[in-house]
Formats: C-alpha cells, sequence, structure tokens
C-alpha cells in the first residue's frame, strides 16, 4: 500500500513539475485583437470609445453585473480620461486612463487590473478609414508573468478575450451604423 502512495505521488509530483515547465515555455508578453468594418466613417465611432462614460452602448463588460461601481475623473474624453470600475467575480475590479488619443484614428489605455487578478496592460483601439466604412481594431496586449503563462497551458487566452473584442465590437458596429 505504502509503495503504491509513493509511486502515485511521484507521477503526480512529475505531471506537476511538467505543467510548471511547460509554462515556462509560453512568450513573456501577450496580444489579442480583433477587428470588424463599421460602415460609418471614423469620426462617428471615435467619440463611443474616447468617452469612457459612453461605454455602457457597446463594451460587453458593462452589462456582467448590474450592480458594478463605476468612478470617473480626469478629463471628460480623450487623453487624461480615466475609468475606475469594482464588480463581481464577472467583471473584477481595476481601472483604465486614456493615454493617447489621435482623433479619429487611435486611441491607447493604460489598463490594470487588480483583481481577479493583478495585470498591467494596454488597449488600443485604432481606426482606419475604407472609403465609406472603417476597419476598427480592438487590441489588448501587455506582459505574461509566470501565473499568466501557467494559466495559457489550461485556457486559450486568445479565444476568451477574443470573443469578448468581437462581441464589443459588433455592439460598437450596430451602435454608430444607425
Amino acid at each position: 500500500m505504502l509503495k503504491a502512495i509513493a509511486i502515485i505521488a511521484l507521477v503526480l509530483a512529475a505531471g506537476i513539475a511538467a505543467v510548471l515547465v511547460f509554462a515556462l515555455t509560453k512568450p513573456d508578453t501577450f496580444r489579442v485583437d480583433r477587428s470588424l468594418v463599421v460602415r460609418a466613417q471614423a469620426d462617428a465611432i471615435y467619440p463611443q470609445v474616447a468617452d469612457f462614460h459612453r461605454w455602457t452602448g457597446w463594451s460587453p463588460y458593462e452589462s456582467r453585473d448590474p450592480a458594478m461601481k463605476r468612478s470617473f475623473g480626469g478629463t471628460a474624453a480623450g487623453k487624461g480620461a480615466t475609468y475606475a470600475w469594482d464588480g463581481n467575480n464577472n467583471v473584477g475590479a481595476g481601472h483604465m486612463e486614456i493615454l493617447e488619443a489621435s482623433s479619429p484614428s487611435k486611441l491607447r489605455i493604460k489598463l490594470d487590473f487588480e483583481r481577479p487578478f493583478e495585470g498591467h496592460n494596454t488597449a488600443e483601439f485604432t481606426f482606419v478609414p475604407q472609403g465609406d466604412a472603417t476597419l476598427v481594431t480592438w487590441a489588448m496586449y501587455g506582459p505574461a508573468p509566470f501565473m499568466s503563462k501557467l494559466m495559457q497551458v489550461f485556457i486559450n487566452m486568445d479565444s476568451m478575450i477574443g470573443k469578448d473584442f468581437e462581441a464589443g465590437l459588433a455592439s460598437l458596429k450596430k451602435l454608430t451604423e444607425k
């Protein structure tokens, strides 16, 4: 009986070690992005993203916790605008600040997550004219610390975050194509 327990413990330890070593092979950074063509001019879409107050109209994260606490600061919109949230386990807590606002072509946002996991990333929106439409790209990128690499062994972060970006872009499209 003791020999069987020892063998099970060794196999379990080897499995855990293999997962940890595999996690170390994951990249030190990550990037998730999605794009969608919106039949509207960039100057009609850009304000929906550059003003955090308007995110309730299109962001997929805004409806996940009806009781979420929100606070806004800095400028009303564009560079210097800030937004903080504190919600349930579906949305967690964190804050954002617009660092770069090049109307109507690009927004770069400092994105800090406090929970459920700490993370310090960059979100970026680009708006590229395509005739009477605009190619809108929503991206998030940043460092991948060890815990992030370990999660990537079990969870496809690109698919998980990407589906939210796709939903948000679809809502933004619906909102601005009216």
